[in-house]
């Protein structure tokens, strides 16, 4: 994923430099070209071999080390960076950037960089809620650093409260949201729906499906890597929730209709991934259902709305009272997914026409190996114009990827 890519470690002073061992190793398995510099203090905490072994390039802590290579070492470095990230960040070294003081290796580096610089505080909480370390950080944000967030938690001194370095997977998202792939969708807002519905029976049971949700929140994730501002309804799953996306949680499908029709229009994009429940039951009971002498139990069941057409149908009124021409997407671009166990292109080019949606992504959940609860899936595209593409069987993180390079095309 970050083939071609340069990633500077800047590690300074924390008992917190020992996790970032781990977040170069994660990086490599990631193909990152990784260089760490160091500190004089951080090598007190972790030895700059690890991080040699680990990347296979020269630590670098003295500014004049008359070993290294012979060009302008922070310079060389500095142009050839995709992104840095300054992790752990002390309070000295935030200070430090802060006011343009460049007198170590680290400092100089990130001085001369031009590309994103993405800063990790690590330190005491009382230190981190000085409000000197507050007003340096606020003028790094200023300068455009990012700044992550610390997590709080016990400390190294055992304090309790904010000041601790948050995990590596974190580290490593705020990375790859910077270079994974392409901005091709900055500026633009996407909204997904993802997950299955519950229908509730009793305050005990309900109706649902084999969903797992996977195919949305990856989807979710691949709009966000690209830039998009994304906005993701979901229903009940287990999944960890994909990071800088705006998550509303429902259940029903009445409650999903209602998150999308309160949206949509304020989007781009429009992607629906969900597997809803066609039927519902009309009575709720109010109280658990007792289980009777009889053999068997009839519920009676109404259908659901039918979110995907009437979202299409919602933006075409839409358009039309604005007088736009037909045939044109004006409005939101709508995705839709439909799950399959036979004719899955006959049923697939019915129902794109009948929900009248711009692309529709077909499933077919008669494989095992793919679709519902699987990691991986193999979809057919087809567009209202009658194009179409077959995307082979690979990850859910691959499908999402390549769906949505179709659309953009």
């Amino acid at each position: 994923m970050l083939k071609g890519k340069t990633v500077l470690l800047g590690v300074t002073g924390s008992i917190a430099a020992y996790k970032i061992a781990n977040l170069a190793s994660m990086l490599s398995k990631l193909n990152a070209d990784i260089h760490v510099l160091m500190t004089k203090n951080a090598t007190n905490f972790i030895n700059p071999v690890t991080f040699e072994t680990l990347t296979g390039n020269k630590c670098i802590v003295d500014t004049f080390d008359r070993n290294f290579q012979f060009h302008v070492a922070h310079i060389s470095l500095a142009k050839k960076a995709d992104v840095v990230l300054i992790a752990p960040a002390s309070a000295n070294v935030i200070a430090k950037m802060a006011n343009g003081i460049a007198d170590d290796m680290l400092t100089t580096t990130v001085l001369a960089c031009k590309c994103k610089k993405i800063v990790s505080p690590a330190m005491n909480t009382n230190m981190y809620h000085n409000e000197i370390v507050q007003h340096n950080i606020q003028k790094l944000k200023q300068y455009g650093f990012e700044v992550i967030k610390p997590d709080n938690g016990i400390l190294a001194c055992k304090d309790v409260g904010d000041g601790k370095m948050p995990s590596e997977k974190v580290l490593v998202d705020y990375i790859l949201k910077e270079i994974a792939y392409q901005k091709d969708l900055l500026g633009k807002k996407v909204i997904i729906t993802a997950g299955p519905t519950q229908e509730s029976i009793d305050p005990v049971r309900y109706i649902t499906n084999h969903s797992t949700g996977k195919m949305g929140y990856e989807l979710a994730r691949a709009c966000m890597l690209r830039g998009a501002e994304v906005t993701l309804v979901s229903g009940v799953t287990s999944l960890q929730k994909p990071p800088f996306v705006t998550v509303v949680d429902v259940k029903s499908a009445g409650d999903m209709f209602e998150a999308m029709k309160e949206r949509f229009l304020q989007n781009d994009i429009i992607i629906k991934a969900a597997a809803v429940a066609d039927y519902r039951v009309k009575e709720i009971s109010a109280q658990k259902m007792k289980k009777g002498a009889e053999e068997s139990l009839t519920l009676e069941l109404v259908k659901n709305p039918d979110i995907l057409r009437g979202l299409c149908e919602y933006r075409n009124s839409f358009l039309q009272e604005r007088g736009q021409g037909e045939g044109l997407i004006i409005g939101p671009t709508i995705v839709g997914f439909c799950a399959e166990s036979e004719n899955l292109l006959e049923n697939a080019k019915e129902k794109i026409t009948k929900k009248g949606c711009d692309y529709l992504v077909a499933n077919d959940i008669s494989r095992k190996d793919i679709g519902f609860g699987s990691d991986d899936n193999e979809v057919v595209i087809l567009d209202k114009n009658g194009g179409m593409k077959r995307l082979e069987k690979s990850t859910k993180t691959v499908i999402a990827r390549k769906i949505l390079e179709y659309i953009n095309e």
